[in-house]
């Protein structure tokens, strides 16, 4: 057996591990996962036997800008070896806000409308799209339950995995950052609807360039050199297309599709900025900077999603 075969086998073995140790958790991953599936294969079917794939094009434009707005914040620790703590954690705060005013606005509140006109019931539409969002929060628990990561306050977490070093460890806790924000993207577009598209795209674009740099600078504090923290700060954002191909394709397929997608991307934005987000930027005792770099952000994208909306 080869190095490779063995390095399989002990991801593998932890991943038992983890859904015999947490079951509720692997089932509901499962579930989750199973509903993706569904909604892949209806939208991909449906690409196929279409000719009109403008909303493919505007969700691939979308997620490269979130790739590009991440880039460029990346860039930015060229000239800047450190922030203050309390300023990160005040540009972090601007990002959560924007994402949960992202998630209101430019998800939920789009999806509950399209939900209703489809079912012809409040009730109904408004089961579809906690269905999708309760779908979301079980995706993003499962990801982060059993994908090895590493926050800088909390140390690893996820599956004990001892074969991925630490620098390995932190780029997949952004990665899994990033994938929801993608998926917003690709299902705010996959009606090829710029009133919805658009505010969610300039929202995330922006609060991906403090995110970009905080990621670089996290990189350059364990010791990594800035070229090679900037390179992988900036390839973190590769999630986000990603995520925009995903999100449009199992939002393209059912009627119903759509306003589950919108659910369970919300689910998803909102279970990262509650469970990461937030979490990190009150361990340094500057949850106040943190909050009102929040409701900033969440006035912001309140107004984006007005003015472009």
């Amino acid at each position: 057996m080869n190095t490779n075969d063995v390095a399989q086998q002990s991801l593998w073995q932890a991943w038992i591990l983890q859904a015999r140790n947490n079951p509720r958790v692997t089932t509901g991953l499962l579930l989750a996962g199973a509903c993706l599936l569904i909604l892949l294969l209806a939208g991909t079917y449906r690409a196929l036997t279409s000719v009109d794939d403008t909303a493919f094009e505007y969700a691939l434009v979308g997620g490269f800008a979130g790739f590009g707005a991440t880039a460029l914040g990346a860039l930015a620790a060229f000239g800047l070896r450190s922030i203050p703590v309390r300023t990160q954690d005040t540009m972090l705060g601007f990002a959560a806000g924007m994402m949960l005013a992202a998630s209101s606005f430019s998800l939920l509140l789009p999806g509950l409308e399209a939900a209703q006109e489809i079912t012809g019931s409040a009730l109904l539409g408004s089961a579809v799209v906690v269905l999708g969002l309760a779908f979301g929060v079980l995706l993003m628990l499962g990801l982060d339950y059993f994908t090895p990561h590493m926050h800088q306050e909390l140390g690893t977490q996820g599956p004990e995995y001892k074969r991925l070093n630490g620098v390995w460890l932190f780029v997949l806790a952004i990665v899994l950052h990033n994938l929801p924000e993608g998926m917003a993207i690709g299902v705010s577009f996959s009606k090829s609807d710029m009133t919805v598209g658009l505010p969610l795209t300039t929202a995330i674009a922006i609060q991906d360039i403090p995110e970009g740099l905080a990621v670089a600078l996290a990189l350059r504090a364990i010791g990594m050199p800035v070229g090679r923290a900037v390179l992988l700060a900036a390839a973190s954002g590769v999630m986000e297309p990603l995520g925009a191909i995903v999100g449009v394709g199992m939002s393209s397929g059912m009627a119903v599709a759509y306003p589950m997608s919108l659910g369970l991307a919300a689910g998803a934005m909102i279970f990262v900025v509650s469970h990461e987000v937030i979490p990190e930027t009150h361990r340094n005792g500057h949850q106040t900077f943190a909050t009102i770099g929040l409701m900033a952000g969440f006035a912001v994208m309140m107004f984006l999603d007005t003015a472009l909306g």
